[in-house]
Formats: C-alpha cells, structure tokens, sequence
C-alpha cells in the first residue's frame, strides 16, 4: 500500500488532476505530474497547445523535447500540427553516433545530467525555427540545455512551451507559453 499524500488539486485544458507533492530539498516540496498513461489529459493539452500554436501564429518546423515524461505530449502536439518532433536523449548510445551534447540540471534529481541530439535528428534542426516543449519548467536548466543543442545543432528557438510553469515567480517564465503555474510549497 502506497503512503497517503498530500496532493495539490489543478485544472488543466479542462480536465481536473490531483498532483501528489514530494520532497526534493528537506522543506521544500513540488507537486509532480507524470502524464505518462494519462492519455486524456496528453490529449486535451495537446489540442490546446495547438490552439494557442495557432491564435499565437507560431510558425514552427519542428518540435523538441527531452526524455521521458513530455515525449507522448511531443507526439499528440505532432499530429495536431503536422510538425516532425525530435527527442533530446538523457543517455548517450553508440548508435547515435556524432550526438550534439548539453548538461543540465533536474529538480527532481538534484544532480547534473546530459541532454543528447542523436546524429539523426541534427539535419532537422539545421536552419529551423524550433518549438522547445516541455511538460514544466522548474528552473530552466533543462529549457537552457535543450537551447544550447538547437543552437550548436544551426537552429533558432522561436518558442517555449509547458503545460506549467513552477516557483515563486511567475512573471520570470513570462517567455515561456504554459496552460498554468504551479507555486512551491515550503514548510
């Protein structure tokens, strides 16, 4: 039997979520959200998404994520806009051959890790204008990383997108298009 915790209750393109909130720094909680299996709610953003797309007129050629939880959001966002999506790996393999490589740094984990462009996937970024996606976005680390590859890979960033935006203060993420902010919950 799993712990009773505390969840932090949300409503997001329509379709409510209770977010379970865990410790990552002693006093410091976040609530999490793992859209992996939810393939309602990966729906429901992903039409949305594509909305603001839209209304925002972003013009996009292709679409960048990193391993794990926001690749089924890169794939239903794909469909919608008829946009290829690339995922930036977190483990190097032999056969990606000549990676482009960054390192960030995960809340979640508290400890440094490397966003991999498999050598596959370089010659869709070259001269493209580049959605970055991601399910949220805490500090920026992984945002910054996935900025880095675009760049040494020749392509431009022309938007950020989460499903939410986390901390203290939400104006700081105001480049970044989120469906919601999620605070910080110290004790």
């Amino acid at each position: 039997m799993s712990p009773q915790r505390e969840v932090h209750p949300v409503e997001i393109a329509g379709k409510r979520r209770e977010l379970p909130l865990f410790e990552v720094a002693p006093g410091v909680r976040i609530a999490i959200i793992n859209i992996l299996g939810d393939t309602e709610l990966v729906e429901a953003v992903a039409d949305e998404m594509a909305s603001r797309m839209r209304e925002g007129a972003i013009e996009a050629d292709v679409l960048v994520t990193a391993e794990a939880k926001s690749i089924p959001l890169a794939h239903a966002l794909s469909v919608r806009t008829e946009l290829p999506y690339v995922v930036l790996r977190k483990t190097y393999k032999p056969y990606m051959g000549d990676a482009i490589e960054s390192e960030t740094l995960s809340i979640t984990t508290g400890k440094p890790q490397h966003l991999y462009l498999d050598e596959k996937d370089r010659s869709l970024l070259q001269d493209a204008r580049v959605l970055l996606l991601d399910d949220v976005i805490s500090t920026g680390s992984t945002l910054k990383g996935m900025e880095e590859i675009v760049e040494k890979a020749g392509g431009r960033v022309v938007a950020r997108m989460a499903i939410f935006t986390e901390g203290d203060d939400p104006a700081r993420w105001s480049d970044v298009m989120a469906l919601g902010h999620l605070p910080i919950f110290r004790s």
